[in-house]
């Protein structure tokens, strides 16, 4: 039986999250962060289901904060970014819905524990009665974005790091997302983020699919930014590519250029680092005068969702955006 993972565009059942949970991550900011989670958390509840999972003993702080709105339960997790932890949905040509529980190690061993993240995929694809399709390959959702039709995009700086999956060539690695998610054809770029350290260079920093041959990708306009030949390169890439149905892209820019202070670093809130909702988006923002801008790139290539932004200056210190902290969960058939 042949499973494909669905764009993210297509209806969702619902939409998972993880309430923050490492204190060291987070310092000062930790009760800020925990605001901003639930301000996403209700946000994207005006557009569909929304469950966010606490550690157990934290539940009763989520409902506060989320709202009644927002399903609140209890399992062990490690951190709060199911994205990458998370399990990611696959379906059928008849709607049938599997999970697929790719192995995690926080990004290269750079947090510890992971052990509770690394079984929470599991979990919670039991939890919603699917059946587990399981990988011995380390990969996060983050590390990827599909069209649902065949075509997947990636960064080597992510995907070929030898704190991923060391003992595996790019062919290696290929086959089995290919294998795993449906995917006919693999397009590689070769940048992530200069500053995107934490995931070394995950694509949903740079780029993402919004329709079938059509991606946005994030382009700085000043040249003294660490990103703008390296986002060049990467556009290049994408205009000299075809998909696996062999159509062009058409590519679209969003500007970054919100450089604010924020817990005593200098951070960027990517505006490409969004939540596809049923009929919504939902987009980090700073609250900075290129806001309006950004939504507005975004609004353009959305014009049948209502585009909302959310103040997440917290989670991109952490080291995300509101794409990060969700995972979409399809809809499938109800007698599958």
């Amino acid at each position: 039986m042949t499973f494909r993972m669905p764009a993210e565009w297509t209806e969702h059942e619902g939409c998972l999250m993880a309430w923050p949970t490492r204190a060291d991550l987070w310092g000062d900011t930790f009760a800020s962060a925990k605001t901003e989670y639930a301000l996403v958390a209700r946000a994207i509840s005006e557009f569909e289901p929304v469950t966010m999972v606490t550690v157990p003993g934290a539940a009763d702080e989520a409902r506060e904060l989320c709202g009644e709105a927002v399903t609140v339960i209890e399992i062990p997790i490690d951190d709060a970014w199911f994205r990458d932890s998370g399990p990611i949905f696959v379906t059928d040509a008849d709607g049938r819905r599997s999970g697929v529980d790719f192995r995690f190690n926080a990004w290269g061993r750079k947090h510890s524990p992971w052990d509770s993240d690394d079984r929470v995929a599991a979990a919670l694809i039991e939890r919603v009665g699917d059946t587990r399709i399981a990988s011995d390959m380390i990969l996060e959702g983050g590390a990827i974005t599909v069209d649902g039709e065949g075509t997947l995009i990636t960064t080597e700086q992510c995907l070929l790091h030898p704190n991923r999956n060391p003992d595996m060539t790019r062919e290696e690695i290929e086959a089995e997302i290919k294998a795993r998610l449906g995917v006919e054809k693999i397009i590689w770029l070769p940048y992530g983020g200069a500053l995107d350290t934490e995931t070394d260079g995950h694509v949903d920093g740079v780029c993402a699919f919004v329709a079938p041959a059509k991606v946005v990708v994030q382009l700085p306009d000043d040249p003294e930014h660490p990103d703008y030949v390296r986002s060049r390169a990467n556009k290049a890439v994408l205009e000299a590519s075809t998909d696996a149905q062999g159509r062009p892209f058409e590519v679209v820019a969003i500007p970054q250029s919100n450089s604010l202070e924020w817990g005593g670093v200098e951070i960027e809130v990517s505006y490409l680092n969004f939540y596809i909702a049923n009929g919504g988006v939902v987009v980090p923002v700073a609250d900075h005068p290129s806001d309006a801008g950004a939504l507005a790139v975004i609004q353009s290539v959305f014009p049948d969702r209502k585009v909302v932004g959310v103040p997440t200056p917290t989670v991109a210190y952490g080291g995300g955006g509101v794409h990060c902290i969700t995972q979409q969960v399809p809809v499938a058939r109800k007698d599958a």
